[in-house]
């Protein structure tokens, strides 16, 4: 397979006019989208969440929506809702905000339980179903979604069965020192962000995705695979270890990962360096404060990799 992953890193590159520095991050986002995946990003506000899915957005030549999740947003004001019209003397469907290639669900644990449940469907089968008729999603489709620690007022936790539905959780931190200096002198939300332009369409994403399926991946690295995902099931410390979606999601992660990097086939970084955005937020601890789930799924994923002999 020839590998041309030139528009992917171009991708990460325009990203990065904008978020400045932790590329990591930059690169488990473009990841995250060459593998088909949704992403949650969780952190305090303020160390530039909605940045970055915006430079992703304006990234791509594609359609673009922004969901601002409230405790008074209901489901029909994400998926769209019948109304009827007095000339047809029939309902339309008006499609919502879902309906678009790239999704923001900004402060996505800010609305209720119910609401959040109408991005299920969308994330997990690319479709929205309103009375008993289903409607297909654009392709391709990614939700990047945001939120605050559970620990902030007016937040509402996200069942496991949604955050399940997320291919990535991520953790952006504070920037370093310089980083911090270049954001306060050059302001990039301000600035670059407008005036970003895409650099590729969503034709190219479609063959991108495509190309990271044909990715090898040896059977010795599917082997680790399952020896990870066998370990947390059988782990002390975990009440509910990897399904094998996750260990599914581990592997096209690290296909992405490969592709990313030029290659057309799959190393053994290219798994560790997913295990915890992949599956620290899917494993359950048995006992932690709630709110704290992932970073101890964080801390028992990382002693599993440490554990877990790799192919030779």
């Amino acid at each position: 397979m020839p590998v041309t992953s030139d528009a992917a890193r171009r991708l990460a590159d325009n990203i990065q006019r904008v978020f400045l520095g932790n590329k990591d991050a930059v690169s488990r986002v473009v990841v995250c989208l060459l593998a088909r995946g949704h992403l949650l990003i969780e952190d305090v506000p303020g160390v530039g969440k909605t940045v970055l899915a915006h430079a992703l957005a304006r990234s791509v030549r594609a359609t673009f929506s922004r969901i601002q999740c409230t405790p008074d947003l209901l489901p029909s004001d994400i998926t769209g809702a019948l109304v009827w019209d007095r000339n047809r003397e029939a309902f339309d469907f008006r499609r919502g905000p879902v309906f678009a290639n790239i999704v923001l669900a900004d402060e996505v644990n800010r609305t209720t339980p119910r609401t959040q449940s109408a991005l299920l469907e969308a994330m997990g089968e690319g479709t929205v179903s309103v009375d008993g008729t289903m409607h297909t999603l654009p392709r391709p489709f990614m939700v990047v979604a945001t939120q605050n620690p559970y620990e902030f007022e007016g937040t509402y936790f996200l069942p496991e069965n949604q955050l399940d539905r997320f291919l990535m959780r991520l953790s952006l931190g504070y920037p370093s020192p310089d980083d911090e200096r270049r954001v306060i002198e050059n302001q990039p939300a301000r600035v670059a962000l407008p005036a970003l332009e895409a650099v590729v369409s969503t034709d190219e994403i479609l063959q991108l995705q495509q190309q990271v399926d044909e990715v090898r991946i040896e059977a010795s690295l599917v082997d680790y695979i399952v020896a990870i995902a066998a370990a947390t099931r059988e782990h002390d410390e975990l009440q509910v270890g990897l399904s094998p979606r996750g260990a599914l999601a581990l592997a096209q992660a690290a296909r992405a990962t490969a592709f990313l990097e030029g290659r057309d086939y799959v190393v053994p970084d290219d798994i560790v360096t997913n295990v915890i955005a992949v599956c620290a937020h899917r494993v359950v601890p048995r006992t932690s404060v709630e709110g704290s789930e992932f970073e101890s799924g964080r801390r028992v994923m990382m002693g599993i990799i440490e554990s877990t002999a790799g192919p030779v």
